[in-house]
């Protein structure tokens, strides 16, 4: 389908139809990242445990630098997706401009304050040791892969603002081949070690930002960017800021907050944070469905809400909720009874497989909560009310997963496990303050009359 069609589908199409045909190629995506983070996984674990959990354990430090241009993305995506609802494509194109540069700057910004500051953050952390040795020697190059990150992350939301959800996607599956081939050998045939990932991933998402350049510039169907629309604009970056601002507070407090989560994981030990990183990212992989559909669902909300169909978004949302909730349900029927033989693919200690099968089954058990918590995250940041993903981003961690793991740690017996039954009731509690905040119905309210 070409732009004026696929705006026609997303607000005239059958609802079912439509969100599967935005979804499945966001799920594909998801699902290809998820494999290029196993197969770095696999190859890295290959070194040893310590190794592999040094990739995790800073993981959190780029995912904060990180978050801060997802927030303002959110924001593109958000201001595209209501422009196109309203048929207003110049508008939409000075938003793409506008994104681009501003994204540009800040990313290189903070490529040189982390790379200057590697060190002092992994020792705020308490990395000691080869956990220290390994960290830095990932981390201080992984800092270079912001700027790419960050074009390949402008370009996503500017391309699912208009509904084009396939072309991210067979551009990422590009990459993570090209970084399935490249990990082997920079990890042991050029023997980089822990560096060799680090060096793999920065080249693989290289190579193809200059298509996207390319796409975004030069190609005219749909949104497209010209060079008038790359000078900063006063009015429109205060737009994006004023919209992506809570976004990246949330993420950047949420980065924060697994920062300091992994504090107290690694206070459990090696073994408990081995365990902890294999069991997220085999969790990432089933949580795909969910995620595939909460981003789709912005898309769908933005443009509804901008053409002035509010019920038609409702819709949507209790329609994507309903799938999520089997995809969910299947998961979790499929990962709790295999649970340790998948830990086994990636663990060789006993003690790292006895403490990554519990914390699995739990976390599995919760899938649908997760599922919940990104149709919420689609509605909130489709109609441009970052605050809401704001409230709950920082809620679930500082205000209730951070002090009941305090709690349960020092008032229970429960170990290792206090990490894992807060996730779970933090899950909860927060998914049920986000269900009030939907049914208040204040999202409604589009971003024209409040920003534009």
């Amino acid at each position: 389908m070409n732009y004026l069609q696929k705006r026609t589908f997303i607000l005239e199409g059958k609802m079912p139809k439509v969100i599967l045909t935005l979804s499945l190629p966001i799920m594909f995506n998801n699902l290809s990242q998820t494999l290029y983070n196993l197969a770095d996984a696999f190859w890295v674990s290959r070194l040893g445990e310590i190794e592999f959990a040094a990739t995790s354990f800073v993981w959190p430090v780029l995912f904060l630098i990180i978050s801060l241009g997802m927030g303002m993305n959110v924001a593109g995506t958000a201001l595209i997706s209501q422009h196109v609802g309203a048929n207003e494509t110049k508008e939409a194109n000075q938003i793409a401009g506008q994104l681009f540069t501003f994204s540009i700057i800040i990313s290189l910004f903070f490529t040189i304050l982390g790379f200057i500051s590697t060190s002092h953050i992994l020792k705020f952390m308490g990395a000691k040791g080869n956990l220290f040795i390994y960290g830095k020697e990932y981390l201080s190059i992984m800092f270079f892969d912001i700027p790419i990150l960050y074009i390949v992350f402008v370009f996503s939301s500017i391309k699912q603002g208009q509904g084009d959800t396939i072309t991210p996607m067979v551009l990422n599956i590009g990459s993570v081949i090209l970084n399935i081939l490249l990990d082997p050998i920079f990890i042991f045939t050029l023997n980089f070690g822990v560096r060799g990932a680090a060096i793999a991933t920065i080249l693989s998402k290289g190579v193809f930002t200059f298509y996207i350049i390319y796409i975004l510039f030069l190609k005219t169907d749909g949104i497209h960017i010209s060079k008038k629309d790359l000078i900063l604009k006063k009015e429109i970056i205060l737009k994006i800021i004023k919209i992506g601002l809570p976004a990246s507070l949330g993420q950047a407090g949420s980065a924060i907050g697994f920062i300091v989560l992994n504090v107290f994981v690694v206070s459990f030990g090696d073994f408990t944070l081995a365990a902890f990183a294999i069991g997220n990212r085999i969790n990432s992989l089933v949580l795909m469905p969910a995620m595939g559909i909460g981003s789709a669902l912005a898309t769908i909300i933005g443009q509804n809400l901008g053409a002035d169909n509010v019920m038609r978004a409702r819709d949507a949302f209790k329609k994507s909720l309903f799938m999520v909730l089997c995809f969910m349900g299947i998961g979790s029927g499929i990962l709790i009874p295999l649970a340790e033989n998948v830990i086994r693919i990636f663990a060789k200690e006993l003690e790292v497989i006895s403490q990554g099968t519990y914390y699995m089954k739990l976390i599995a058990a919760s899938l649908p909560l997760m599922g919940i918590f990104s149709c919420l995250m689609g509605v909130f940041q489709g109609s441009g009310h970052t605050i809401y993903t704001m409230y709950m981003h920082l809620g679930r961690l500082w205000v209730l997963r951070i002090p009941m793991i305090i709690l349960l740690k020092e008032f229970t017996n429960l170990g290792s496990k206090s990490v894992w039954f807060a996730m779970v009731i933090s899950n909860f509690i927060i998914c049920c303050i986000g269900i009030f905040i939907y049914m208040n119905g204040k999202w409604h309210e589009k971003l024209g009359n409040r920003y534009m």
